[in-house]
């Protein structure tokens, strides 16, 4: 994981809205968001017909939390205000890196939403990546944040929030599904897309 801050999000798009959105998510609002003083990487991944995940490194919370990227919160571009109301069930959590082990992008992903204690998990996922098929793995917290919504929260409506999150990434699909140190919300991705920012390449 790049950084030590994240933003992790979960929605829904309806199939006849995807190519739109995709296009509109890859041209404008991944080289915004990457053109942020501090956002390290972005990646957007798919499951199935209609749920995405999209996570952001950085290279610090107060890079999430304010500045520049608050502006862009609260100033959608025309074009967003278009795409920002076809989110659904959106989930959005800015987090702390709590762990990270490994590294890369692969093709696929696990993200496992859970909440309550988390003892003796880092000590658990340390080894996850010398697994056969497996490359990386990650814990965020969600750090709870006051303040109002932004425009583009509006928009979409509100966003619910995940407490913490187990990342796994790995190149063999069976090796990701086989991942089940916390039984809570499970889903496997495939990667659609990623850019990393200026100061990575």
């Amino acid at each position: 994981m790049l950084g030590k801050a994240a933003i992790a999000m979960w929605w829904d798009i309806a199939p006849e809205m995807q190519p739109a959105w995709e296009d509109w998510h890859t041209h404008e609002h991944f080289p915004e968001r990457l053109a942020i003083p501090g956002f390290l990487r972005g990646s957007r991944w798919k499951s199935g017909r209609s749920s995405y995940f999209v996570l952001y490194e950085a290279r610090d919370l107060k890079t999430i939390t304010g500045g520049p990227y608050l502006k862009h919160l609260n100033r959608p571009t025309p074009w967003s205000r278009r795409m920002m109301p076809h989110h659904l069930n959106m989930v959005r959590s800015l987090c702390r890196v709590r762990a990270s082990f490994g590294g890369g992008l692969s093709r696929f992903l696990v993200s496992i939403r859970f909440s309550g204690e988390f003892s003796g998990l880092e000590r658990l996922i340390r080894k996850l990546p010398e697994r056969k098929g497996l490359t990386g793995a990650h814990l965020l917290v969600s750090q709870r944040m006051s303040g109002k919504p932004t425009t583009e929260q509006k928009i979409r409506g509100g966003d619910a929030v995940a407490d913490r999150i187990l990342i796994v990434t790995g190149h063999d699909l069976e090796a990701v599904r086989k991942v089940d140190l916390v039984e809570d919300e499970k889903d496997i991705y495939t990667l659609s897309h990623s850019l990393v920012s200026k100061e990575w390449q």
